[in-house]
Order: C-alpha cells, then sequence, then structure tokens
C-alpha cells in the first residue's frame, strides 16, 4: 500500500511539473479548416499548485476509497489483467510455416500451453473496419466502417470514413483576415460503444495503445493513444515530400502518389527549401503556410547540415535524422507545430532530399491525438518523441522510389520500437485492467515486401534486392521476440491475447471495376478518354453503378445518390444480383484464372443501421488479385486487368475466407470457430461485465478459468 500512495504522490507531482515543463499552448489549426484554441495564463497556473497541494492532502482518504470501490468492481472477475497484443496482418500459414521451422519459439510456448487458432476477420478484410469490430464487437453495419474511404452521395467524391475534420463555423472578417472565433467540428464517426468504453463505466481502467479508428479518441475512464487515420498537420493520412536541385524538367518523375516534389535552389554551396505546412489559418484561399529551411552542402568531406527554425542540424547522408520540431506561424502568437525527419538521399550530382510527412507534435497537439489531452505529453516527455501519424510507415515513398527498401525498414523498425516503449510502460503501470497496442510493423512489410517470398523474383531482382527475401521472416522473428518479453512480464492472473485483424496474400493482378462497368454498359462516360479521376468523367445521367474505395461499388440510386436514376428497392435489387452473378467466377484472361471468387450483397452480410451506407455490392477477391490503384480512385482505364507493378506486393482486401487472423492465447479457449467479433464481449465477460445485448460477438469458454474467481492478494 505504501507503494502504491507513493506511486499516486509522483502522478500528482508529474501533473504539476508538467504545467511547469510543457510550454503555453497556441492557437492552432490543422486541415481543410480544422483548428482550436487553448488559453493559459498566470491564474491557471496558480489554480492547477493549489488543487494539487489539496489533492496532495486528501490523498490518503481518496486512496482508502478507491481501494474499496477497487473490491467491489472487481467481484466478478475471473482474472485482474487482459493484455491485447495486437499485429497487424500476422497471417496463420506463416505463422505455421515458420513454427514448424522452430523460428517462434515463444508462439510455440503459447501454443503448448494455451491454444492457436484462425480468427474469423470481417467483410471486407480491411484494417478499419475489422478493428472496428474488434473494439465493439458487432458487424460493419452497427458501427458504420465500411472502408478506409467512403463516398458522399451528394457529391460522389470519396471521403475518410473514421473522422471529419471540418471548418470554423463563426470568424471576423478584419481586412484580408478571418479570424477563427469558434471550434471546427471535430467528429468521430465509428458508431457503437468500445469494449474499454463499457469497461470504463464499471470502474475498470484500461489502456489502449495506437488501436486503428481512434482519432479522435473517446472519453472513458483510461489513457487511449490514437492510432491509424490520426493526420499529419496538414490534415491527409501521410504526405511526403521530395526536394530536388535538378530542374523539374530534367526529373523523370515530377508527380508523386502521396507525396510532393519540391525544389531546392542551389547558391554555391547552399540550398534553399520550404516545408509546406497546412492552409493558412487568417487567409482563406491564401495556400499552405511554408517555413524555409537552408542546407550547406561540403562535398569533400561528404557532409551537410540542416538550418531551420536558428538551430542547426547533422544530416549524413542516406540516415534519417533524429524528430525536428518545427512550427508554421499564421500570425502574431499563432503557431502550428509539428515534428518531422529528414534523409539527405543524394549529395552529387544533384542534391535529393526526402522530409517525412509532418507529424502532429506529440507535446503540443495540434489537434487532440489521446485521451486525457495531456497522456501524449506525458509519454513524450518520459519515453522521448514519437510519431503520431495513423499511417507512420511511409509506403508511397517506397513505392515512389523515394525511398528504398533500407530506408523504409529503418524508417519502419524506428517506429515499432518507438511503441514497444510505450506500451511496456503501460503494462507496467496496468496492474488491474486491460492493457492493448497494436503493432503495424507485421502488416506495413508484408505489404511492400511480399514480391521476395515468390522464387520468380530472383531473375527479375539484382542481388542487393534479393538480400531482402527474409525481410518478411525477420518481421515474424520480432514478433516472436516482443511476445517472449510480455510472457516474462504476466503471470496466470493475467489472460495474453495475440490477435491479428487478417492475414495477407499476393497481389500480381490489378481490376478496374469501373472500367468492367464500362464495358459492361452499366457506367456512361462524358468523353471516353479512359480518365478521370474521382469519378470526374462519369455522365451520371447514363449510369447505374460505379465503384470507389478499396473493395465496394455503389447503385446509382435515385434519393440517395444526388443524380440517381435507379430506382430503390425492385429495380436495384434486381440490378445488384445481376452485377453479382456476372462478376462471380470473373476469369482473367491472361491465365485464365478466377479472379474474383465471389460478390456479396451487403444486405445479405450485414445487418444494422447503417446497413445503407454500406456499398451495396462488397467484392471478394481471389488470391494475387485486388481492386487496382485507379479503380480505388474512381478512374476508368482502357482494360480490366493490369499488372501490379508497385513495391506493394501484397495485400488483404480480398475475400475475407482467404485471409483469416491469427488468435494465439496463454489460456486454452473452447470456440471452434472464434471471429475477431468474439473478442470485445469475451474480455467483458473474464471481467464479469454484463455483455450488452447488441452485441454479435459470442464470449469465448476458457475452461481454466470458469470456476475459478481470482481475488485480490
Amino acid at each position: 500500500m505504501r507503494k502504491k500512495l507513493l506511486s499516486s504522490a509522483k502522478c500528482v507531482a508529474l501533473v504539476v511539473l508538467l504545467f511547469i515543463l510543457v510550454p503555453e499552448p497556441a492557437l492552432a489549426y490543422i486541415g481543410p479548416g480544422a483548428g482550436f484554441a487553448l488559453l493559459s495564463s498566470l491564474f491557471a497556473l496558480l489554480v492547477s499548485f493549489f488543487l494539487a497541494f489539496i489533492s496532495l492532502l486528501t490523498l490518503p482518504f481518496r486512496f482508502l476509497v478507491f481501494i474499496l470501490k477497487q473490491r467491489k468492481r472487481y467481484a466478478q472477475s475471473l482474472i485482474k489483467r487482459v493484455v491485447v497484443l495486437g499485429y497487424d496482418g500476422l497471417d496463420p500459414s506463416l505463422c505455421e510455416e515458420y513454427i514448424k521451422a522452430g523460428k517462434l519459439p515463444n508462439f510455440s510456448k503459447l501454443i503448448e500451453t494455451g491454444c492457436f487458432k484462425r480468427l474469423g476477420t470481417t467483410t471486407p478484410p480491411l484494417s478499419p473496419v475489422a478493428w472496428s469490430t474488434f473494439a465493439t464487437g458487432v458487424n460493419p453495419a452497427r458501427h458504420r466502417i465500411f472502408d478506409f474511404l467512403e463516398r458522399n452521395p451528394k457529391t460522389y467524391l470519396p471521403e475518410l470514413s473514421s473522422s471529419r475534420i471540418g471548418h470554423a463555423r463563426k470568424s471576423i472578417k478584419i481586412g484580408k483576415y478571418s479570424i477563427p472565433i469558434a471550434k471546427p467540428p471535430l467528429l468521430f464517426l465509428r458508431k457503437s460503444k468500445s469494449f474499454w468504453t463499457i469497461l470504463g463505466e464499471h470502474g475498470i481502467f484500461s489502456h489502449i495503445l495506437r488501436v486503428p479508428i481512434t482519432f479522435p479518441p473517446e472519453k472513458f475512464n483510461g489513457a487511449l493513444l490514437s492510432g491509424m487515420c490520426a493526420p499529419d498537420i496538414r490534415g491527409t493520412q501521410g504526405t511526403f515530400s521530395y526536394y530536388s536541385s535538378r530542374p523539374e524538367n530534367e526529373t523523370p518523375d515530377s508527380e508523386y502518389t502521396g507525396g510532393t516534389r519540391l525544389p531546392l535552389t542551389r547558391n554555391g554551396r547552399f540550398l534553399s527549401g520550404e516545408l509546406l505546412g497546412p492552409e493558412h489559418i487568417l487567409q482563406p484561399g491564401f495556400g499552405p503556410m511554408r517555413l524555409p529551411f537552408r542546407i550547406e552542402i561540403d562535398e569533400e568531406k561528404e557532409e551537410a547540415r540542416l538550418r531551420i527554425h536558428g538551430s542547426t542540424y547533422d544530416l549524413k547522408k542516406k540516415t534519417f535524422t533524429p524528430w525536428i520540431r518545427v512550427h508554421f506561424k499564421a500570425g502574431f502568437g499563432i503557431k502550428v507545430r509539428g515534428i518531422c525527419q529528414f534523409y539527405l538521399k543524394r549529395m552529387s550530382p544533384d542534391v535529393e532530399l526526402y522530409v517525412s510527412p509532418i507529424h502532429i507534435d506529440p507535446e503540443r497537439p495540434a489537434l487532440p491525438i489521446s485521451h486525457p489531452y495531456f497522456y501524449s505529453v506525458y509519454l513524450a516527455k518520459l519515453l522521448g518523441n514519437y510519431g503520431t501519424l495513423g499511417l507512420m510507415e511511409d509506403t508511397w515513398a517506397l513505392n515512389e522510389h523515394v525511398l528504398d527498401e533500407k530506408a523504409f525498414l529503418e524508417q519502419v523498425y524506428q517506429m515499432h520500437e518507438e511503441r514497444e516503449k510505450q506500451f511496456f510502460h503501460a503494462l507496467g503501470q496496468t496492474k488491474r485492467g486491460v492493457c492493448a497496442c497494436v503493432f503495424d510493423a507485421t502488416d506495413r512489410i508484408q505489404h511492400m515486401f511480399f514480391r521476395f517470398l515468390t522464387d520468380s523474383q530472383d531473375s527479375d531482382e539484382d542481388a542487393s534486392s534479393r538480400d531482402y527475401k527474409a525481410a518478411i521472416e525477420e518481421v515474424y522473428r520480432r514478433a516472436d521476440d516482443l511476445l517472449g518479453r510480455v510472457m516474462d512480464r504476466i503471470r496466470d492472473d493475467t489472460v495474453l491475447l495475440v490477435m491479428s485483424d487478417h492475414g495477407f496474400k499476393s497481389f500480381n493482378r490489378g481490376i478496374n471495376l469501373n472500367t468492367w462497368l464500362h464495358q459492361n454498359g452499366y457506367l456512361t462516360l462524358k468523353v471516353d478518354d479512359g480518365d478521370g479521376m474521382y469519378l470526374s468523367n462519369v455522365d451520371w445521367q447514363k449510369t447505374r453503378a460505379y465503384a470507389l474505395g478499396l473493395a465496394g461499388m455503389y447503385l446509382n440510386q435515385r434519393g440517395r445518390e444526388k443524380l440517381g436514376i435507379v430506382e430503390p428497392d425492385g429495380e436495384a435489387t434486381k440490378l445488384k444480383d445481376e452485377i453479382r452473378k456476372k462478376l462471380s467466377g470473373l476469369r482473367d484472361p491472361a491465365s485464365k484464372t478466377v479472379a474474383i471468387r465471389e460478390v456479396y450483397d451487403s444486405h445479405h452480410v450485414y445487418s444494422g443501421p447503417y446497413v445503407n451506407e454500406a456499398p451495396d455490392l462488397i467484392v471478394g477477391y481471389n488470391e494475387g488479385f485486388r481492386v487496382s490503384w485507379d479503380s480505388a480512385v474512381g478512374k476508368t482505364t482502357e482494360d480490366v486487368f493490369e499488372e501490379n507493378e508497385k513495391c506493394w506486393s501484397g495485400d488483404h482486401g480480398i475475400d475475407p475466407k482467404l485471409v483469416p487472423g491469427v488468435l494465439f492465447s496463454n489460456h486454452p479457449i473452447d470456440a471452434s470457430d472464434p471471429n475477431i467479433k468474439d473478442i470485445a464481449p469475451t474480455i467483458l465477460k473474464l471481467f464479469g461485465v454484463p455483455v450488452p445485448p447488441y452485441m454479435e460477438g459470442k464470449p469465448w469458454k476458457l475452461p481454466e478459468l470458469e470456476d475459478k474467481n481470482i481475488k485480490d492478494e
């Protein structure tokens, strides 16, 4: 008890210290019209000191009340703690292969003492969909996340499915300046309650780290750091910058997907450039705010120095800098703060520089990325600076060959190590309750290195590239090592669940659904030129169906879409059935292989209040196939099938039957067909919390714990 009192006292002292150390927050702005204001004053600081003093005086009494309540809260609990170790994309077949070869000793131990099963995933098996089901225990029509993107039926344009950052609705116009005086709306679009929110309502604390679709963070009894879909300071899902001293007309690739090409202007041994920030707060239409920087090159010593904000940093060739703090000035006292990394790719004959997406600064977050708000600050002060972008590993920079494989792996493992520190700290703080963390390296490396798993690559790749053939095995080994360190820190009173949201398969050929719809008379183009990003070339007066995103197809339905022509109910049902039958079993003419196994009617696979917001049809691709890159963004090309020539060579956006996830546990689980939607109700059951009737998942039986109720020590 004395240790707990001291620990509580330290926490109070840390909060006081944070008020002293954390710089004064300023009015900040992010993305397309998003921003908020924070005010700090000497009065607030004095009040904080007073409250901290009162808190210390009453600490013994509050701690006694806490202990009494704690006993009551956990009276029906079967265990003290649940630890969820999430590995995005960990594949059961690869796990079995590596376990059989003796390469995953800690996973083997779990099988001996607990269990290993395939874990059913969602339709479609995409990360935002599956992790939302993990959190809520319901199908997508109840949590409303169906893809990374959703289409706006009024504009036919894509929007992020999980959150919405709006424009400030009130502002004061002073000359050319427009000063926002109200917070812009920041909406969390996932519906249904997460299991950690329900646990919190029953007094059970949770640490939730980097679980996808947790931005903006929800308020609950616990601590949370947002994961996938948290934006950068430009409001995007991650936009890198590539700088070159070579004239743009001499650069082979002047435009990049997921990034921006910018010039470096040379003046002797000095080069100057500008970082791009968010759109200007006070001058709408002015464009992005800019931050100048300068690089000094010493070619003889092969050294370079970066000067930004009056500070100087060493740049080493093909080495990432530590996180560098930057800010963009919008006006007097108004700054937007972020962090980024620089990577000097080449020094001669031309200078080439990569700059990572500019992440939200965890010590001065422009948008809430944690709950409580100061939790991100606390982690940065305690463990060091860290990336905050939802998709931190820059897959598009590798796709566009701005980064090479070596640099990409270095970036991935740096982010992985940052997360490990946060996870083990949270694990040490979670004596009772839930500690859950999702690690992304398994997913990102499989996406980008699956091409090296096939022998056919050997003849096409040079010797240095063949060195990456073991990259996927290595990330599985690292996952095993992390698991071993977790197992060393838990006892029998803890249930350890190791799981993934889906598995992985190769992605060799892309299918353009819009081209197929066009060729089969369901979609009409204004100009038959095979172009038009975001469906801009579609003639909606003559179009009955269209595709957008990674898995879905939509009917152009009257009364729902702005220019809809398909009558709901009878005509829509008939059209869906017609398209579904034609597309199911579609073969690739090049290989005669079945490319689409089955097309699902969303009304047959979903049930819930948001079923009418789902895509009308969901395409279940066969192994080796996926929606093409152009089709995902609404472009219509000449051919239905095309080769996938990107580094992104593995995927899971296919038929869910082909890519189940994994489930390992340190306790035997009695479940013949476990599904990812079962995890939430199982965790509630383990803590003796009633499972809400709307939850569709079924709690698993853990025979070792069914008749055992662990008491407080």
